[in-house]
């Protein structure tokens, strides 16, 4: 979902279990309730909450765009503002009162689970993370923003919650790539664990929105200090670290592909479909084994980027955290709940393009059925207009022989890469 609701009038209960998503009305013994969308709190396994005038509901999950986890519905009649993504990160930008506020409710609600489930704090005791999770800092930055610099001083550790964060160390008057981030992992190990490095190893910049959360050199002394353990894990990680970025910075051609892997948005997939354009003869079996799977709509197209002699072609990522998901009206576009697979339901999709424009990867087919919306069609806008129909690759999940652009490939030239690593070691056998 990609907006969040303010109650101005009535009072909204939220659940845990998953409701019916869709505009249907049921009669109750106490009034009408309208299922509105799925929202994003910590609740007790068998319990729920209730919100009333002056909440907001579902701005943590518009604005990390993670998978909302319960759904709310009016337990009395209300009058709800729905907010969308670009306007609540305007208001955060321009009030003050309302970032802490936002930050206030996400403290509330979700950061003491997510700091539970880190791998640096999962063996710590739930009332010292309670304590941190109040002293910690909450930070949001814009795509191109500066985190820290190299040189300067490092006074805290930070942890990704949300996007994607660049490394970046200066080589001569340039600068190359020698590592990234993502949700759930850390930088400052490095600059706070061994002695003598005066300030930060790199430059962090933003790639996209992220949000990070900053524990301060003297909390994450105190957490050392009480859990030697995480020490000596931060130490392992720190080591790691700088042999990676050690061997990235020699070698330009690593920091050269994990730029492209920024860039592209390589970091995001699960499931990314190669092509060895040295072996492919441009048969197109891979897309007639696909369109043969799915009715004869095949649903991807043999174009995309290339990387040295490597297609990255336009068929779905199957993201890890999938934005072509914000902002469906019906839920038609949602995870197939096998493995990381997302899917469309042709019954419930109305042509609306707001999947295939979210996707940065124009990996979402919209294909002509020949029909014309009715009069009476909502939303209005698409009233008299023809009826469109969205298709995105599903890896063939229903079937026995998994992918068809893979299996129907008479070269073995079409592969499915799940990790960076895996695209690496499809270069280094095609050199």
């Amino acid at each position: 979902l990609d907006l969040a609701f303010f109650i101005i009038k009535g009072s909204v209960e939220v659940y845990l279990n998953h409701l019916q998503r869709s505009a249907k009305i049921q009669k109750t013994g106490r009034s009408e309730i309208s299922f509105l969308s799925s929202v994003d709190f910590e609740l007790p396994a068998s319990g729920g909450m209730q919100l009333g005038a002056g909440d907001f509901l579902g701005e943590i999950g518009a604005m990390n765009g993670w998978p909302q986890s319960v759904t709310a519905r009016t337990a009395t009649e209300c009058v709800l503002l729905q907010i969308r993504v670009p306007a609540l990160r305007k208001m955060k930008r321009r009030s003050e009162a309302f970032q802490q506020r936002l930050d206030k409710v996400y403290r509330e609600r979700a950061l003491l689970t997510q700091l539970k489930t880190t791998p640096l704090l999962r063996e710590c005791e739930d009332k010292f993370i309670s304590a941190l999770a109040q002293r910690v800092e909450l930070i949001s930055c814009e795509p191109g923003e500066v985190i820290t610099r190299e040189e300067e001083p490092a006074e805290a550790l930070y942890l990704v919650r949300a996007g994607f964060v660049k490394l970046t160390q200066r080589v001569g008057e340039g600068e190359v790539v020698v590592s990234y981030l993502s949700k759930g992992k850390t930088m400052g190990e490095i600059e706070l664990l061994i002695e003598h490095i005066p300030g930060w190893t790199c430059t962090a910049t933003s790639v996209e929105f992220s949000d990070l959360v900053k524990i301060s050199r003297a909390d994450l002394q105190t957490l050392l200090k009480r859990y030697p353990h995480t020490g000596k894990a931060l130490m392992e990680t720190a080591v790691a670290r700088i042999k990676a970025r050690g061997a990235n910075k020699k070698n330009l051609r690593a920091s050269e592909f994990l730029n492209t892997a920024l860039e592209k948005g390589l970091v995001e997939g699960n499931s990314i479909l190669v092509i060895d354009l040295d072996r492919c003869t441009r048969c197109d079996d891979c897309v007639r084994g696909c369109a043969d799977t799915h009715e004869g709509r095949p649903r991807f197209v043999r174009e995309g980027d290339k990387y040295q002699n490597l297609l990255i072609a336009k068929s779905c990522y199957h993201c890890h955290d999938p934005v072509c998901l914000v902002g469906c009206p019906t839920g038609a576009i949602h995870r197939a709940r096998v493995g990381e697979v997302v899917e469309i339901i042709d019954d419930l999709c109305i042509g609306c393009k707001a999947c295939a424009n979210n996707c940065p990867y124009d990996a979402i087919v919209m294909h002509e059925t020949g029909a014309i919306w009715p009069q009476d069609m909502l939303p209005e806008m698409l009233r008299g207009r023809a009826q469109l129909l969205a298709s995105k690759c599903d890896l063939c999940y229903k079937t026995k022989h998994g992918p068809a652009c893979v299996s129907n490939c008479p070269h073995g030239c079409a592969v499915r890469v799940g990790s960076l690593e895996e695209f690496q070691k499809m270069l280094s056998k095609t050199r």
